[in-house]
């Protein structure tokens, strides 16, 4: 059975930083494209950012783009992102999920996290 379990949401200022962090099990994590998608209260998920197998290309959404930074550990099955200047808009419950993402042809978002709560205070 594919696991998901996302860690490091918590309370932070504007202007703050979090690492978020997703250990996965269940599957060969080496081999799959991993993405984060957020949720914003009362708002449909937001895809953030991807990563493929090897770690060699890197995608954001413009909203998240030059604040945010994905990375992967396959040695330790393990996604991370780590975001700075965080915003009240950041607010939203962020979660891992295996690809291919959305710049990918093969688009196919399959398997999700039960997510961890950000929220960025103003």
């Amino acid at each position: 059975e594919v696991q998901l379990v996302e860690s490091g949401g918590g309370l932070v200022q504007s202007g703050g930083s979090l690492r978020l962090s997703c250990a996965a099990s269940g599957f060969t994590f080496a081999t799959h494209d991993m993405n984060w998608v957020r949720q914003a209260p009362e708002k449909g998920p937001e895809w953030a950012s991807a990563i493929n197998s090897n770690g060699a290309r890197i995608y954001y959404a413009d909203s998240v783009k030059g604040r945010f930074t994905i990375s992967r550990d396959n040695a330790k099955n393990t996604l991370y992102l780590e975001m700075d200047s965080l915003e009240p808009e950041d607010t939203a419950v962020y979660y891992c999920a295996t690809g291919p993402g959305p710049t990918n042809p093969n688009f196919r978002i399959g398997s999700w996290g039960r997510g961890t709560q950000v929220i960025v205070s103003s």
